[in-house]
C-alpha cells in the first residue's frame, strides 16, 4: 500500500534529541526550543515566536490573548480543521462561517464585510493548501473595521504572499508541525506574533497563566499566578527533532514542489477534458506544494475513486466535512449566506499521496487517468 503521508527525517533528529536527553533539560524553553523560536523568527519575519505543543494549542493562546468577551464573532470559513473554530468556542465565542472561494478554497474576501457587525472581533484566515488568502484585503479590512487578524498558516510554513511569508500579516498567526505537514515534530506548533501589544500577555498565557518568564530572565524575583492561561509549552525534545527540520526547511519545500507539480503536469489531462479540476495558484502567491488534490464532479465519483485507488494499494483521502454541517457546529456556530462553494468542494475534494521520497507519483498518475478517462 502507498501510504497517504509518510514522516520525512532531514538526518540529524536523533542526535539532536540525544543532545537534549543529556542537557538536564527536558522541559520545554531550553536550548533547542530558543533555537527553534530564532529560526522561524527570521525565516517568517514575525517580532516574536513561541513554540507550542500544537497548533491547536497555539489557537486557543489566540482566542485568549483577544480578550474577547462570550457571544462576540469570530469570521472564518467551514471548510477548515476543528481547531480553528473550537479555539474559541472554549472562550464563549461564536464561529461566523462565510464561503469560501471556488479557486483556492480560501475564505471568499469579497463576502466578509457584509457579515461584520457591532459583535464582531476577529478574522480567521486559513490559507488552505499553503496558498495564500487575500492578505492585502484582509488587512486593510481588519485596519478598517478594528478587527484582530489572525491567520491559521497551519499547513502554509514556507509559502508567501507577494514576497512576504505567511505568517507575517496577522497580528497573531499560528503553525502547525504535525506529522502531515512538511516541517514536523510529531505533535507541534507555534504562535507568531506580528503585533507587539501580544508579546508579554502571550509569554504568560504560555506559562500557565504566570510571569515565569520573566523570572527566568532575571527581571523578577518570583513569579506567581497573572491571568488565565494553560500549559502551552512543548517539551525539550520535542523542540529537538523540530530543530533539524526547520534546518532543512529549504530543501524539504523544495522535494514537496517536486511531486506537486509532477501530479499538476501529469494531471493537466483531466482539466483539459472537463473531467476534474487542479489546484489554483494565483499569480501573486507562492505556495510550498504542502498537499496535493483534485476536484471531481460529484460525491458519487469522488468516493468509488477513492475505492479504486485502495483496491490498487493507493491510499488517497477527502478533507474536511465543513464544519457548520457537523453536530457541533450547528450547536454552537453561525452561517452567514449560503456555503454552497464550501458544500460543493467539501464533497467532490481528493487529496492525493506526498510525502519525501515517494516514487510512485508515475504510477499513481497512471492510475487515475486509466479511472477517469475510461
Amino acid at each position: 500500500m502507498i501510504p497517504f503521508n509518510k514522516p520525512f527525517l532531514s538526518g540529524k533528529e536523533i542526535d539532536y534529541i540525544l543532545d537534549a536527553a543529556s542537557s538536564g533539560q527536558l522541559a520545554g524553553d531550553g536550548k533547542y526550543t530558543k533555537l527553534c523560536q530564532e529560526v522561524l523568527t527570521s525565516y517568517v519575519g514575525c517580532k516574536a515566536t513561541l513554540l507550542t505543543h500544537s497548533c491547536t494549542a497555539a489557537l486557543e493562546m489566540c482566542a485568549l490573548l483577544g480578550e474577547f468577551n462570550p457571544g462576540d464573532e469570530v469570521i472564518m470559513p467551514s471548510f477548515t480543521f476543528v481547531s480553528t473554530a473550537n479555539a474559541f468556542c472554549l472562550r464563549g465565542l461564536v464561529p461566523v462561517f462565510v464561503d469560501i472561494r471556488e479557486d483556492t478554497l480560501n475564505l471568499n474576501e469579497q463576502l466578509i464585510e457584509d457579515a461584520i457587525n457591532e459583535k464582531t472581533k476577529a478574522i480567521v484566515a486559513v490559507h488552505y493548501a499553503g496558498v495564500s488568502c487575500e492578505m492585502n484585503y484582509l488587512v486593510d479590512l481588519c485596519k478598517r473595521k478594528n478587527l484582530l487578524l489572525i491567520e491559521d498558516a497551519a499547513q502554509s510554513l514556507g509559502s508567501k504572499y507577494g514576497n512576504k511569508p505567511l505568517g507575517s500579516f496577522g497580528d497573531l498567526s499560528t503553525l502547525s508541525f504535525h506529522e502531515t505537514k512538511n516541517i514536523i515534530s510529531g505533535e507541534g506548533g507555534a504562535l507568531l506574533i506580528n503585533n507587539d501589544s501580544f508579546t508579554k500577555s502571550a509569554e504568560i498565557i504560555r506559562e500557565k497563566g504566570t510571569d515565569r518568564k520573566s523570572f527566568s530572565r532575571g527581571e523578577k524575583s518570583k513569579y506567581t499566578w497573572q491571568s488565565l492561561g494553560s500549559s502551552y509549552l512543548p517539551g525539550e525534545l520535542i523542540a529537538a527533532f523540530l530543530y533539524a527540520q526547520l534546518n532543512k526547511i529549504k530543501e524539504i519545500t523544495h522535494e514537496k514542489l517536486i511531486i506537486w507539480n509532477n501530479y499538476f503536469n501529469g494531471l493537466t489531462v483531466l482539466e483539459d477534458k472537463g473531467i476534474a479540476r487542479l489546484p489554483v495558484i494565483p499569480s501573486n502567491c507562492i505556495h510550498n506544494g504542502h498537499l496535493f488534490y483534485i476536484l471531481l464532479e460529484n460525491e458519487r465519483v469522488r468516493n468509488s475513486l477513492i475505492e479504486y485507488l485502495r483496491e490498487n494499494q493507493i491510499h488517497s483521502v477527502f478533507h474536511y466535512v465543513p464544519l457548520h454541517s457537523s453536530p457541533a457546529g450547528i450547536k454552537m456556530t453561525k452561517t452567514h449566506g449560503k456555503l454552497e462553494v464550501t458544500e460543493s468542494c467539501s464533497s467532490r475534494l481528493l487529496r492525493l499521496p506526498s510525502w519525501i521520497g515517494m516514487n510512485a507519483t508515475n504510477n499513481i498518475i497512471e492510475k487515475l487517468l486509466s479511472f477517469l478517462t475510461k
